[in-house]
């Protein structure tokens, strides 16, 4: 079991630095070699868990989808505007989100990763769609998939624009604009007006998410997405570094 965490360790590490590869440098540009040294491992130990360049490209487009930081709500269409908020505050401080939407965004990748993560947010804003219809709170017009398409659509546009414009410093207040437009042709009357769907929403969700985190695992102090003991540079990360460097090669 120890050699086993200590793989997914490994295999989370590898993938952290090669985001961070591919954000700086896009697909073409990354290396290998660039990978192994930010993650401070051999080369074998990325090659264990990944065959090629284009297998860890794959594994940090999927890698996104494994840990949700959104917690479960009984409405969901809160659930629905939780997602986006937190995925427009955490991508400018998540090399993996970023790395996947410029990875998804690339036209000679698009194909080959399978149109990237754009699949994956489609689908999961279907699914909270369709159960926020099950319980009363879609207008009788909306149909879910079509919904969810168009949202995850106009997201990219706004995350491309914002980006462009000024290195996503205003993507948190343009993507609760999008929200603000939006609800308002899908979501009932008596759900609309208790949505919360304001530019500090994602951080206040990634702040609850933390805490309810720290809370189950005996953590009083919390921890943070920008440091300490969660995570950041002096976090797990470091104590990951660390461990890997004992066990070279570990896969």
């Amino acid at each position: 079991m120890v050699r086993q965490e200590r793989a997914l360790r490994t295999r989370r590490l590898i993938l952290e630095a090669a985001a961070s590869v591919f954000d700086e440098f896009g697909y073409e540009g990354a290396t290998i070699g660039e990978v192994v040294s930010r993650a401070g491992v051999t080369r074998g130990a990325v090659y264990f868990h990944f065959a090629s360049k284009r297998d860890l490209a794959q594994g940090v487009v999927e890698e996104q989808f494994v840990q949700d930081g959104v917690p479960e709500r009984s409405c969901k269409l809160q659930e629905f505007v939780d997602t986006g908020m937190v995925v427009a505050y955490l991508m400018p401080r998540d090399p993996l989100l970023s790395a996947g939407a410029r990875l998804s965004l690339g036209q000679d990748l698009f194909d080959d990763l399978g149109g990237g993560a754009i699949p994956g947010w489609i689908s999961r804003f279907e699914a909270l769609l369709v159960a926020a219809g099950e319980r009363g709170e879609l207008l009788p017009h909306v149909v879910p998939a079509d919904t969810a398409w168009l949202l995850v659509a106009a997201w990219t546009g706004v995350q491309i624009q914002s980006q462009k414009l000024c290195g996503r410093a205003d993507l948190e207040l343009r993507v609760s604009a999008l929200y603000q437009h939006l609800m308002p042709s899908i979501a009932v009357p008596g759900v609309l007006g208790s949505l919360q769907m304001g530019p500090n929403r994602g951080a206040q969700v990634v702040a609850e998410a933390a805490a309810a985190r720290a809370a189950a695992e005996g953590d009083p102090e919390g921890g943070g997405l920008d440091g300490g003991p969660d995570g950041g540079p002096d976090g797990a990360g470091g104590a990951v570094r660390a461990e890997v460097q004992t066990e070279v090669g570990v896969g």
